[in-house]
């Protein structure tokens, strides 16, 4: 087994190559003075079973060109099988035409992969699980439930209920609230345009409850204040979030911590931008072991099914 890590989320890399015992491999990565990317493998990989860790984040046209450039190269030096780790998978909501004329782009980025060379794909909660479908290569989509569930059972909470923000999240939100043993509510939200929500109401009884908003992704916060601001108005007692993808863009810090939320918790599938650090009210919790077990059991050919959930 070998292990690279691309230049967008070292920190993960690492954490899941101390699980495994294994040392990165070594990778240089750097940018010609014209602004190409360098990408050079320093050491043998033939006939290795090698994966390559780039998340799809900050920077994302930059990190996945990096990535593509990462694939072509082992696939040259004769790598054994390639297995491409993206803990955030970009371009996710991007994966229908809402309208005429656009690009249904996650499926580019599908087709992008296989054909730089990628034999199999590793990620953790898509958006839309159907993406996977997008391949014709196999593709583990792991989830972050257990992970944050865990973390949720340290916190004192009272007559908990789940709420997905949205319609789409609602089968997300039920089998989460299912393993909390919770209630679940929804929000009705309309979209009038990209990174624009707008609340309705609150679906279910949230008054004097602990609630936490369940999401895949936390982007530039707007639809989670509204619905920060929503359950307030329905009465709700205390409101946590739960998000596996930390994108944080624009606004987003600002607007936790000027909001009610108790709590954002958040995986380090996306490390922190500037200033997400000091905010008190973001904590961020490792899949780096969920990871890891997933990369040692591809490698070992068991199964990795008992993982998802």
């Amino acid at each position: 087994m070998k292990i690279f890590a691309g230049s967008s989320n070292p920190g993960l890399a690492k954490e899941i190559a101390d699980y495994l015992g294994v040392p990165l491999g070594q990778l240089i990565l750097g940018r010609f003075s014209d602004g190409e990317i360098r990408v050079y493998i320093d050491e043998s990989i033939r006939g290795e079973d090698v994966f390559l860790i780039q998340s799809g984040c900050h920077d994302v046209n930059f990190h996945l060109m990096e990535l593509f450039l990462m694939i072509d190269a082992c696939k040259r030096a004769s790598a054994g099988r390639i297995t491409v780790v993206i803990p955030y998978y970009c371009y996710a909501r991007q994966d229908w035409k809402d309208r005429p004329r656009v690009p249904i782009s996650a499926r580019l980025i599908a087709d992008l992969l296989e054909k730089a060379g990628a034999d199999r794909i590793l990620t953790m909660d898509l958006h839309s699980p159907q993406i996977q479908g997008f391949f014709s290569i196999p593709v583990d989509n792991l989830m972050a439930a257990p992970v944050i569930a865990r973390y949720i059972e340290t916190i004192p909470l009272n007559k908990v209920t789940i709420v997905s923000p949205d319609a789409g999240g609602v089968a997300r939100a039920r089998a989460f609230s299912r393993r909390l043993n919770a209630g679940l509510a929804i929000i009705d939200k309309r979209r009038p345009s990209p990174n624009v929500a707008q609340v309705l109401h609150v679906i279910g009884d949230v008054r004097d409850q602990d609630v936490i908003i369940f999401d895949d992704i936390v982007d530039t916060a707007g639809t989670l204040i509204l619905s920060v601001e929503a359950l307030k108005r329905e009465g709700a007692r205390r409101i946590f979030a739960a998000c596996t993808h930390a994108v944080l863009s624009g606004p987003a810090v600002e607007r936790i911590k000027n909001s009610e939320l108790e709590k954002v918790i958040v995986t380090n599938t996306i490390p922190l931008r500037e200033g997400a650090n000091s905010c008190n009210k973001i904590e961020v919790i490792s899949v780096a072991e969920l990871f890891g077990e997933a990369i040692r059991r591809i490698n070992e050919g068991t199964s990795v099914s008992s993982l998802f959930w």
